[in-house]
């Protein structure tokens, strides 16, 4: 949170004087999308947006993440447990607070998005949909934030109809203040699933294969 108010300070004082409406995107809105590693729970406690206004979003996002099939390494083929931004212009700045339940740790990131992200997400492609049968005009309009134990953060764009475009890889930060920060005395959200405890108990945290 400190680091999102002083990024917000910093903005406003470029920004302040030069508001813009929002961008006309060719549908009613855009996602975030939340994923983890199989087993390696998460608990995503807050997701903040800077838009291309430069207005703040607080806790747009929050909760469990969707679990690929694979543990070792990304296996993603879509955006995840989403969520609509809607009323939300484009971003700019994504912070991300999560709970890593098997280490335990909680972590904070900040992940800036590139330019060419924005024009990726209002461009109109050629699609071919399995799940419709036709070919139609699709758009990467759903950003997937994959976390990982070790504060590791993986970001990609994708569509209904599209394959995922990698953004990035981002390392985030340990909270100094801990869970919710430091509101639950220490408690993270909850104790790992059985069968995540017993995979972590027999195969270890594969750290570094993120």
């Amino acid at each position: 949170m400190k680091h999102l108010l002083i990024c917000l300070l910093a903005l406003t004082l470029v920004g302040c004087s030069t508001a813009q409406s929002r961008t006309k995107l060719p549908y009613d809105y855009w996602y975030i999308g939340l994923g983890a590693p199989r087993y390696m729970e998460v608990w995503v406690e807050s997701i903040d947006v800077v838009d291309l206004r430069l207005l703040a979003f607080e806790h747009v996002h929050g909760g469990v993440a969707s679990y690929s099939n694979k543990t070792e390494g990304w296996n993603f083929k879509g955006p995840g447990a989403s969520k609509p931004m809607s009323g939300i212009d484009l971003p700019e700045i994504i912070f991300v607070r999560w709970q890593s339940l098997v280490e335990p740790q909680t972590y904070n990131v900040r992940i800036d998005i590139p330019q060419w992200v924005r024009d990726e997400m209002v461009r109109p492609q050629r699609a071919y949909c399995r799940w419709g049968e036709q070919w139609v005009d699709d758009y990467r309009n759903s950003i997937t934030i994959g976390m990982a134990p070790g504060g590791i953060a993986k970001v990609w764009l994708g569509g209904p109809c599209l394959g995922l475009k990698e953004i990035g890889r981002f390392q985030g930060q340990i909270e100094k203040l801990g869970p919710y920060q430091g509101t639950s005395g220490g408690k993270y959200y909850r104790p790992l699933k059985k069968e995540a405890q017993d995979y972590v108990d027999k195969h270890g945290i594969p750290y570094g294969s993120w």
